[in-house]
């Protein structure tokens, strides 16, 4: 796998903004010249889409070397700055707490998947048949905590999120608002090394609850409707700033869930690109770019579990990815083209 880990703390909006050579530059790269500063998130499951998109800069000029690996605030921090240029990896209305932080200098443009993008918890299917589990309220039953306590504290363990993801801040408001502190202890370890352990755990027979969002390579590894369930809560309860989702925290048609619709307590997420404006308005072919594209979350399923299985040459799956679309990614490229003309 390509480096991960680079210092951004020198890096200033003159180096991104790269200003273009006096001469005109060729159509066919319009990003001759121009530096871009990619960032991607502490999870995995959005490494694959961040590397389609950085070959597809470079398709046009652009000079990107491999993507920094930050936190949610930092990345919101620099992209406004413009010490940052861009990640898609936004998930919003998730994301929405930081807004404040990078509405000043940064927006979203376009949309790497619309919708599609689920979070929720669940419980492998044995459990949810042998204790009648449907929602996190059935955490706060005796033998149901016991049949999930895996540490001998007397709570139920929950593989949660890491301290500063979006998601930790929705998990934590769940754990006061449903009233779960004294029954439910929310794992906050790294989150794949959570997970590898309760799919271990499963596998040995222990029962297993867990936070995932979609796409995951948790739901190829543990499958909705066959080794897991997806459960709800007990009422929609969610942060302030997001209360006024609540409706799309029911969905239907979710596969593997206890309950159609499914009461997730979660909005549906859209996956997005958020960039610095100031690079944006000097270099129009990207903004086009960001509109145009979009990756099926099929595609995205597929490459994480194969990176879960070991084959971690993100490189090259987003090169044959491009490859094997590449129809479409000429029409996107030549809409880039074509704004920056």
């Amino acid at each position: 796998m390509f480096s991960l880990k680079k210092s951004f703390a020198t890096l200033s909006a003159a180096t991104l903004l790269g200003a273009a050579p006096v001469a005109a530059i060729a159509q066919d790269n319009p990003g001759e010249g121009v530096s871009i500063v990619m960032a991607q998130p502490t999870w995995d499951t959005g490494w694959f889409h961040t590397e389609i998109y950085r070959q597809l800069f470079q398709e046009l000029g652009y000079t990107v070397d491999p993507a920094i690996t930050l936190d949610n605030p930092p990345f919101y921090q620099s992209v406004a700055l413009g010490d940052v240029t861009l990640w898609v990896d936004g998930w919003f209305p998730l994301h929405n707490t930081y807004e404040p932080i990078f509405s000043e200098g940064a927006e979203i443009v376009g949309a790497v998947a619309r919708g599609g993008a689920l979070e929720g918890y669940l419980v492998n299917r044995s459990a949810v048949e042998e204790f009648g589990i449907t929602s996190l309220e059935d955490f706060k039953r005796d033998d149901v905590k016991a049949a999930f306590d895996r540490n001998g504290d007397g709570l139920a363990d929950l593989v949660a999120c890491p301290p500063g993801w979006g998601c930790e801040i929705n998990i934590e408001h769940h754990m006061d608002a449903y009233g779960l502190r004294e029954h439910i202890n929310p794992i906050k370890a790294g989150y794949a090394a959570a997970m590898a352990d309760a799919v271990a755990a499963y596998e040995s027979g222990e029962n297993i609850l867990f936070y995932t969002w979609t796409p995951n390579w948790t739901v190829n590894e543990l499958v909705p409707g066959e080794d897991v369930m997806w459960i709800e809560v007990p009422e929609v309860d969610l942060p302030e700033d997001l209360m006024d989702l609540a409706d799309a925290a029911t969905l239907d048609g979710v596969e593997g869930c206890v309950n159609d619709p499914c009461m997730l307590g979660f909005p549906a997420n859209d996956i997005v690109p958020v960039v610095n404006s100031a690079f944006l308005e000097a270099n129009p072919a990207v903004g086009a770019l960001l509109d145009a594209v979009e990756i099926p979350l099929t595609d995205i399923y597929a490459q994480n579990a194969a990176m879960n299985a070991g084959d971690d040459d993100i490189e090259a799956q987003a090169s044959q990815w491009i490859e094997d679309n590449r129809d479409a990614v000429d029409g996107w490229l030549e809409a880039a083209r074509d704004a920056a003309s």
